[in-house]
């Protein structure tokens, strides 16, 4: 029977009536000690009068600590207060013993029961140094056997102020990790040399590779709230370089209580590595424009798409209509809103480029803003498949574009892409010619505002190179990169997905937005960062494999076209393209025929089509590349030019 119950008994019940027993039994000693140091360590006093006086001053220190419960709090995690506990309980003995003198010289309960108030207060300090004492040398007693004598993590913390400071608590206070903090580092030189309960502060030179070794440092957390300076990003990639784990604090607003959880600092992830400040847009006006209205978003199950919609949420609209033909995502971002409580939604499934479908949708619903996100993206993919980029991109836009000029749509928003800049693949020129055709359609319309945005790589992206490198890792690698000097332009999903919103809020028709997207990113470098922060050495562990460019793949990307300039708008970074002048009537028609034209089969018929629509649209490392100069002995083998008479520059 004891056997059965006493497991039991023992973690709810064992612990605290020991701790009140010793807590007892400690302020019985310290009474004694009282004496011993009173009479110059010597036992020179009267032991039967200590003898009547212990067992009462026992008893009073039992009904202390059972009222103020200071015995119940788990000592290995003895805080501020449990310490203001002690501190009651000590006040509460001290009372009872001097309200049980004063009784007693009245009512003589008990003989030679008289204790000088020297004792008393006296005994009330022993007694709360002893009490605190017991209680951090069990704590630090605890943290030593169950921590510091196992394998541990050797921590340093970036950043010396409060954020740090909570950390470091954090961490200490965990006897489930087996942690040691062993320095912090701080930028701030008026706290460099100072120290935190025995940590030093170190500059941000004094944390280098020597300093690693000597005191085998295996973690950096960063506790630093901004984390959107180019110099501390320039010291994360050191640091990223010396030691194999770089975590990171969330930001102030995710905090639990005031308070960090440790499950809350987590890896740093390569996008905290890019060499650029996040755009922040605070624009009030965003909610004037969106308050009542009905916005359709189309792709709205892809990753801009998606992301658009949820923040669109966030305004008191009308009615939310989200629309895309892959019917399992959209569902999944149906029931994403059902669970966030979201009912001014509606989520259809329908294809952009089925006219008398947008017509019945746009008719029944009658959208005030159209975002239109729905297009094909792979480079590789539109390369092999033009007559599918033609359809959707192009052919998608025009019959979407058409149809919310007829039912007097207020603003459409054309998501588009720097791949639409002085395009070398057929993705980013069926994308221009997207531009275009609304460029076109501006100007023979006054019911709608035709708006563009333009920006690069998204990360997290379906089909982004971050998920690529994050696969090819769990595989064991090598990461594959198709030229050591490509570059690239990156922005968050939700950066996108803000500047699409600002577009439609400040737009008033025919501007092309683009924004400052800071430098470009080497994918080289990128991929070796990604190998670090895995806690792998590039190339020991994991590799890098030089692939080549992919078709229609470029080493860098552009924001703005030749002949193109830029003009500023109330935010730093958000700029207007002014645009090169074209022949949009022309253009116009040119798109329409290739839009109607049956050329399944003909791809070079469709490229040279978009080249004439398209002239500074040059082929890189495509099949397409001969189409670029009519004077190839192997242009010979494609009548296509022959029948066309083809310059890219002059047309037709």
């Amino acid at each position: 029977m004891i056997n059965k119950y006493l497991p039991w008994f023992l973690p709810k019940y064992a612990s605290k009536w020991i701790v009140l027993t010793m807590d007892t039994c400690l302020v019985v000693f310290t009474f004694f000690l009282v004496y011993f140091l009173r009479f110059g360590f010597s036992l020179n006093f009267d032991l039967e009068v200590l003898a009547i006086q212990l067992p009462v001053i026992g008893f009073l220190a039992l009904l202390s600590f059972i009222i103020t419960g200071s015995y119940k709090g788990i000592i290995r995690y003895t805080g501020l207060r449990d310490l203001l506990k002690v501190t009651l309980a000590v006040g509460l003995i001290t009372a009872f013993t001097v309200a049980v003198v004063l009784l007693n010289r009245s009512f003589t309960i008990l003989e030679n029961f008289t204790i000088p108030i020297f004792f008393i207060i006296m005994h009330a300090f022993v007694n709360f140094v002893a009490l605190a004492a017991s209680r951090l040398t069990f704590k630090l007693t605890y943290k030593y056997i169950m921590s510091d004598l196992r394998l541990m993590d050797r921590i340093v913390i970036y950043g010396a102020g409060d954020a740090g400071i909570m950390t470091y608590n954090a961490l200490t206070n965990s006897i489930k990790q087996n942690i040691k903090v062993i320095a912090f580092i701080d930028d701030n030189k008026a706290k460099v040399g100072s120290s935190i309960n025995g940590a030093p502060i170190l500059s941000r030179t004094s944390f280098n590779k020597n300093f690693v070794q000597r005191y085998r440092i295996n973690e950096v957390i960063i506790a630093i709230p901004d984390t959107t300076g180019n110099e501390f990003r320039q010291s994360i990639n050191e640091i990223v370089d010396l030691v194999p784990q770089v975590k990171i604090i969330p930001p102030v607003d995710q905090w639990i209580n005031g308070q960090i959880d440790l499950k809350q600092i987590k890896q740093v992830q390569l996008e905290d590595l890019l060499e650029r400040s996040p755009i922040i847009i605070d624009n009030p006006e965003l909610s004037i424009e969106f308050t009542g209205k009905t916005v359709l978003v189309t792709g709205a199950a892809g990753s801009i798409g998606s992301e658009i919609a949820r923040q669109l949420t966030h305004f008191p609209l009308e009615k939310l209509i989200c629309l895309d033909i892959a019917e399992s995502a959209l569902y999944d971002l149906q029931q994403e809103f059902k669970r966030a409580g979201k009912t001014d939604f509606r989520a259809i499934v329908s294809d952009v480029r089925d006219a008398h479908g947008m017509d019945a949708i746009l008719g029944n619903y009658k959208p005030d803003i159209i975002f239109h996100a729905a297009a094909y993206k792979h480079v590789p993919l539109m390369e092999e498949n033009p007559y599918e980029a033609v359809k959707i991109n192009v052919a998608g836009t025009r019959i979407l574009a058409n149809t919310a000029v007829k039912h007097k749509v207020d603003k459409f928003v054309l998501v588009s892409t720097d791949k639409a800049v002085n395009p070398t693949n057929v993705m980013g020129a069926t994308k221009r010619a997207a531009e275009i055709f609304i460029g076109a359609l501006q100007r023979e319309t006054n019911t709608t505002k035709f708006i563009t945005t333009r920006f690069g790589n998204v990360l997290g992206s379906n089909g982004s190179v971050i998920p690529l490198f994050r696969k090819q890792l769990e595989q064991g690698g090598p990461l594959t990169v198709t030229h050591s000097e490509v570059t690239r332009y990156f922005m968050t999903i939700p950066e996108a997905s803000q500047l699409v919103l600002e577009a439609g809020s400040m737009g008033q028709g025919g501007e092309i937005f683009i924004f400052d997207m800071g430098e470009c990113v080497k994918i080289f470098d990128l991929a070796k960062n990604m190998i670090k922060l895995s806690g792998l050495r590039y190339p020991e562990d994991i590799d890098i494999k030089i692939t080549g460019l992919r078709p229609g793949e470029k080493l860098y990307e552009e924001l703005l076209a030749n002949g193109e300039d830029t003009m500023p708008t109330y935010h730093e970074k958000i700029m207007i393209s002014k645009v090169k002048d074209l022949d949009y009537q022309r253009l116009k028609a040119k798109i329409e025929a290739l839009c109607v034209l049956n050329l399944y089969n003909d791809k070079n018929m469709i490229v040279a089509k978009l080249k004439q629509i398209v002239p500074e649209y040059i082929s890189k490392n495509s099949d397409f590349t001969v189409l670029d100069n009519p004077d190839d002995e192997r242009a010979s083998n494609y009548s296509i030019l022959q029948s066309l008479n083809f310059n890219p520059y002059k047309g037709i």
